[in-house]
């Protein structure tokens, strides 16, 4: 990484695939990206250990298809600073000549975005894109931490091998809990759907799909209440939402599927925020704060799958790069 002594034409916070797509588009363009990413490269989709829904790629894992948009960004020329963004704040200064007369006008105003990181470092760029993403939401049970990696997963394409021939159970009710209900069920001996009400969200094809396995039994208007087990995950206590009944079910794994959650708060101030702290914004990737575009599951939109990150990124850039040359 080279030393960064002049402002940044676009600031991309974060450095999965909606950031480093933007990156790419950035470059393209004959402007200078520089991504901001607290953990690392890829994102979410890094872990994922099978690719085969992304156009022209018939089949790649999360890994490899991470890195090679790594590797096209920078060999283009952005750059990756691994620092996490605790804040982005504008800065307009109107800075007066007063060499001259009176009569004549004032210098342009300069205009940037101040780029606040953990460690106290502060950068400035010209244009900013939120790629933030979003994380698994956490139930917010004692031990959940401490268990995860022993039994509490998010992700059952990431680690459902791990259980194979093994009692385990998933946590929701829309279609990520039917669809890694039905993964698992092709490798767990008992797989359990917990569900806190008696309908599902998820679509009815998979619904009945997740029927029509014998292995599978669904726990409704239940909730899991605790989590049991010395060095790993032996059991869930779960609570009948009704008759208010708690019950112990001996599982080895829990999958929990409740939904995402974006990472935003830190931006409340430049951008708006929905009820669930998603930044709002359309197709356009333009937020109120004129200079700062967002792009991928980060934003308020209906569908949030890989290509939909990547199309972001390539809105978001370009619609940055035009406001750096108006400005």
């Amino acid at each position: 990484m080279s030393e960064l002594s002049n402002i940044i034409d676009v600031a991309i916070i974060g450095a999965g695939p909606a950031g480093l797509s933007a990156a790419i588009y950035v470059q393209r363009a004959g402007k200078h990206a520089v991504c901001f990413e607290a953990l690392t490269v890829g994102g979410q989709i890094v872990n994922t250990p099978e690719i085969a829904n992304y156009p022209g790629i018939k089949k790649t894992s999360g890994f490899e298809f991470s890195m090679g948009l790594y590797e096209q960004a920078t060999e283009l020329g952005a750059e990756v600073i691994y620092e996490k963004v605790t804040g982005v704040s504008k800065v307009e200064s109107g800075l007066e000549d007063t060499s001259k007369d009176d009569s004549e006008d004032t210098l342009p105003d300069e205009k940037y975005f101040n780029i606040i990181t953990e460690s106290g470092k502060t950068f400035q760029a010209q244009a900013v894109i939120l790629a933030t993403g979003a994380k698994n939401r956490h139930l917010g049970l004692p031990r959940e931490e401490e268990l995860t990696g022993r039994g509490v997963s998010y992700c059952a394409t990431c680690d459902g091998a791990f259980f194979r021939k093994k009692d385990v159970a998933v946590n929701g009710g829309g279609n990520t809990a039917l669809e890694d209900a039905l993964f698992l069920s092709n490798y767990c001996n008992k797989v359990y759907i917990i569900h806190r009400r008696d309908e599902f969200r998820g679509e009815p094809k998979n619904l009945e799909a997740v029927k029509s396995r014998e292995n599978v039994e669904l726990v409704l208007k239940s909730t899991v209440t605790e989590l049991k087990g010395d060095k790993s995950l032996e059991a869930v206590t779960v609570k009948d939402k009704i008759t208010g009944e708690e019950k112990d079910i001996a599982v080895q794994g829990l999958f929990i599927a409740i939904g995402q959650e974006p990472n935003n708060q830190s931006f409340r101030d430049i951008v708006d925020l929905d009820g669930a702290g998603y930044i709002s914004a359309d197709e356009s990737c333009i937020t109120k704060t004129s200079g700062i575009f967002v792009a991928g599951d980060t934003r308020t939109k209906t569908v949030r799958q890989l290509t939909t990150a990547a199309s972001d990124g390539a809105v978001a850039a370009l619609a940055a790069c035009e406001f750096t040359d108006r400005n």
